[in-house]
Order: structure tokens, then sequence, then C-alpha cells
């Protein structure tokens, strides 16, 4: 699927758990057009527009989270499902909600440390 897109904004922790998550991600979708990268921003977005060269990060590979992190991912049923999948594989995930649209779905994810 190489049209693929998926917006993944973040609030919650500061940058560099926003990175570790957009970093998770990254196995699964290629590398973020977009990042998050300011620090004193409350809300941060990455988007994706390709696919990763290599298998998902698994929990271990990933880093600790400072703080709890708000992620909500939007996109294609299938670039929904898959960034939930991944997410769930390298933090410890909980399932806050799910919103389907004729042609996207959004999913809200809560990340704990």
């Amino acid at each position: 699927m190489p049209d693929t897109q998926l917006t993944v904004t973040l609030s919650g922790g500061d940058v560099d758990d926003a990175r570790a998550v957009v970093r998770a991600l990254e196995g699964t979708f290629g590398a973020a057009e977009q990042r998050p990268s300011e620090k004193r921003a409350t809300v941060r977005v990455a988007t994706f527009t390709g696919e990763g060269q290599g298998p998902a990060a698994g929990h271990g590979d990933t880093e600790s989270l400072s703080a709890p992190v708000e992620v909500t991912v939007q996109g294609t049923p299938e670039a929904v499902r898959r960034a939930g999948d991944t997410l769930m594989r390298s933090f410890t995930t909980h399932d806050v909600g799910i919103a389907s649209g004729d042609q996207e779905q959004e999913r809200q994810l809560l990340l704990e440390p």
C-alpha cells in the first residue's frame, strides 16, 4: 500500500515521548514526513505517507515513556489498524475509542509508561 497516509496526534508527555511513539511507528510506515519538534507544544503531530521496510517494533524494542501519552491515529481503516497493532506491541496501551467515516477511521489510544 504505497499510498498509505496516517496522521498521528499526540498529547501528554513531552517531546521525547512523542518522538518515541513516532519511532515505534516508523518500522510499519517508514520515516515520518512530519515529526514532533516543538518542546513547548501541548499537542504534537506526525504524518506518514509510506510503508516501512522492516517488521514492526516489539515491546522490548522501544523506549519507555516518561508520562501517559494520548494518541489519535487517523487514516484508512487498514493504516489505523496497523498503527494500533504496532503501538499495542510497543507500549502499555488502552483503547479509548474509535470513529469511522466513509473512507477514513480515527482511533484514540492511551499509552502508559
